[in-house]
C-alpha cells in the first residue's frame, strides 16, 4: 500500500523533527517554511521544497501545520497563497500547533467549505520526542479523517488520544501546558527558597524529586538544573503564549485559573529579563537571587 504524500508547514524545532521523522519513515514529503533556508536540509534529503503553503498543499493528501500561534496559523492556511487554497477536496488537514479553540473551529468551518476535514492534533513532547517519533497526539475531530491520518501520526508519535470533536485536542493541549508551567514555576520558587535558606541543593532537591512533589515535570526541570543545560527544546515565549491562551479559554468558560495566572506573570517577568528565547525551564534561573 502506497504511503500518503504529506506536507509539513513550519520547520521550527518541532516541525523540523517531524519532517525528519517522516522522511526516515519513507513518506513522500513536501515542506514549506517562511525562511526557506531551514527547508534546504530536507530538500537535500529528498523532500520537495515548496515556495508557498498553497504549493505544498496541492501536492499532498495530508497537510500538517506546526507554527507558533493563531496569527501564524491563520496566515499559513488562509493568507495569500495559503494552504487551504491549494488543498484538494478530500484532503485531511492537521493543525498540530498550540492554538485557541475559537480559531480551530473557524479553521474547521473553512476546511469544510473546501471539501476537506480538519483534525486539531497538538502534541505533547519536545524536540527529542519529535525527532524520535515519541510524540503524543491530542486529537479533536471526526473518526474518518483520523483513520486516514493514523499511519502518519503513528510514524510521528507513540500514541494518539482521540478526545472528541474539533477543538477538543486544542483545549486539552492548553490544559496540559498550563499545568506543566505551574509545576515548573513552583519548582523554581522552591529552588529560590532553598537557596535563600542556605540549604544544600544537592540534598534538598532529591527530597522533592523522590517524594510526593516529584512529578515527571519536576524531575525533568531538576535534571536541567543539575546538568546546567537549558538548551532550548521549547521556547519560554511560546510557553507564555500557551498559558495566556489557556487563561483566555478559562475566562470564556467562567473558570478562574489562579495558579496559571501566577505562572503566566512569572514567565512574563522572566521574558522581560531576556529569557524569552531560552527553554521555558530556564524560568528557574530567572527566579534565583541575583538573576535580575
Amino acid at each position: 500500500m502506497s504511503k500518503s504524500h504529506v506536507a509539513i508547514l513550519g520547520l521550527g524545532i518541532m516541525g523540523s523533527g517531524m519532517a525528519g521523522r517522516l522522511l526516515s519513515a519513507g513518506f513522500p514529503l513536501s515542506v514549506y517554511n517562511r525562511n526557506p533556508e531551514k527547508a534546504h536540509p530536507f530538500a537535500d534529503a529528498g523532500a520537495h521544497l515548496a515556495i508557498s503553503p498553497k504549493e505544498a498543499a496541492a501536492r499532498s493528501e495530508i497537510i500538517i501545520s506546526m507554527v507558533a500561534d493563531d496569527v501564524a496559523s491563520r496566515q499559513v492556511w488562509l493568507g495569500e497563497n495559503g494552504a487551504l487554497s491549494g488543498a484538494r477536496p478530500g484532503s485531511v488537514l492537521i493543525e498540530s500547533s498550540t492554538l485557541t479553540v475559537g480559531w480551530i473551529k473557524q479553521l474547521a468551518s473553512a476546511a469544510e467549505k473546501r471539501g476537506c476535514e480538519l483534525l486539531d492534533a497538538p502534541v505533547t513532547g519536545t524536540k527529542p520526542h519529535a525527532e524520535s517519533g515519541q510524540l503524543l497526539f491530542l486529537v479533536g475531530g471526526s473518526a474518518k479523517p483520523l483513520e486516514i491520518a493514523r499511519p502518519v501520526l503513528s510514524a510521528l508519535g507513540r500514541d494518539v488520544v482521540h478526545l472528541g470533536p474539533v477543538g477538543s485536542g486544542a483545549l486539552m493541549k492548553l490544559i496540559n501546558n498550563f499545568l506543566a508551567a505551574v509545576h515548573t514555576v513552583s519548582f523554581g520558587e522552591a529552588l529560590a527558597l532553598i537557596q535563600s535558606g542556605g540549604l544544600d541543593p544537592k540534598k534538598a532537591i532529591p527530597v522533592l524529586t523522590e517524594g510526593v512533589p516529584g512529578s515527571p515535570m519536576v524531575k525533568r526541570v531538576a535534571a536541567r538544573v543539575e546538568s546546567g543545560d537549558f538548551t532550548p527544546h521549547f521556547f519560554m515565549r511560546l510557553m507564555a503564549k500557551d498559558v495566556g491562551y489557556a487563561l483566555q479559554e478559562a475566562r470564556e468558560r467562567n473558570v478562574d485559573l489562579k495558579t496559571a495566572s501566577a505562572a503566566f506573570d512569572v514567565l512574563a517577568q522572566a521574558i522581560a529579563k531576556g529569557f524569552g528565547e531560552q527553554d521555558f525551564t530556564a524560568v528557574v534561573q530567572s527566579l534565583q537571587r541575583g538573576k535580575e
